[in-house]
């Protein structure tokens, strides 16, 4: 099923683009939470919506642009959540660091994911306890890695106002720092160019469960701040606690 997922986030990010591109008008609005949303979020949840009920029409949707109640959703024991487009504030900045997110939740766990990077064309996979990073028509195993200094990737569009952020990277020691949008982040630690990603800022669950699973598979950790593993079974908030993504 892994590579069927792949081709519907292709297929979301060939919507996406559409827009991103100024072949589709971006029609801009915004939540209630002041998050800004677009057509090509609304195009691509569309395309996953239809593309997962097809393949799986007994597994349930959580999905960003139309998450369900909690009264729907108490009970779901496995369950699609899914970001149409990750990183909407990129993707206006017209950076390129947004991405498609896919996961598979069983029992609160991430068992399989994809992140598709559509603008960079570069796509991660996992499910099964391995992981993948396709570009340039080339796929290959990835796997996460040690190295000193110790490089630690940061959120492009939040790390600048984060003073807890910058209060733990004073006392992290030795370190670098990169700076990239979405759940990138992720797949940067899982591929082993990074080694760590902390975050206290707020996420929600679709932003991070795809991503999960991809560092998951390829041997990284990803905890809250007292060393819990995140966990995505069926709760009221959809907001996760502050965490990291690590080696170690």
């Amino acid at each position: 099923m892994l590579e069927q997922i792949c081709q519907l986030a292709r297929a979301a990010g060939d919507a996406i683009m559409k827009v991103y591109d100024g072949e589709v008008p971006l029609d801009v609005s915004h939540k209630t939470d002041d998050s800004p949303v677009t057509a090509a979020d609304l195009a691509a949840h569309q395309i996953i919506l239809q593309g997962l009920k097809q393949l799986t029409p007994d597994v349930p949707l959580l999905s960003e642009e139309d998450p369900p109640a909690w009264e729907v959703r108490q009970h779901w024991q496995r369950y699609w959540l899914v970001d149409p487009l990750d990183g909407t504030k990129e993707f206006l900045k017209r950076n390129g660091e947004f991405t498609v997110n896919i996961a598979l939740i069983e029992h609160g766990k991430p068992v399989l994911g994809v992140v598709y990077a559509p603008a960079l064309d570069v796509m991660y996979s996992a499910a099964e306890g391995k992981a993948w990073k396709e570009e340039g028509g080339q796929k290959a195993r990835i796997h996460a890695a040690d190295a000193r200094p110790l490089l630690v990737v940061i959120s492009r569009s939040h790390a600048a106002s984060d003073e807890e952020l910058k209060e733990y990277l004073n006392q992290l020691g030795e370190h670098q720092t990169t700076a990239i949008g979405s759940s990138l982040k992720f797949c940067l630690v899982a591929e082993g160019k990074a080694q760590l990603y902390p975050r206290f800022g707020p996420t929600n669950i679709w932003d991070t469960g795809a991503g999960h699973a991809v560092a998951l598979a390829a041997g990284a950790h990803v905890t809250d701040w007292k060393g819990k593993t995140l966990d995505y079974a069926p709760r009221e908030s959809f907001l996760n606690p502050g965490f990291r993504v690590s080696i170690f």
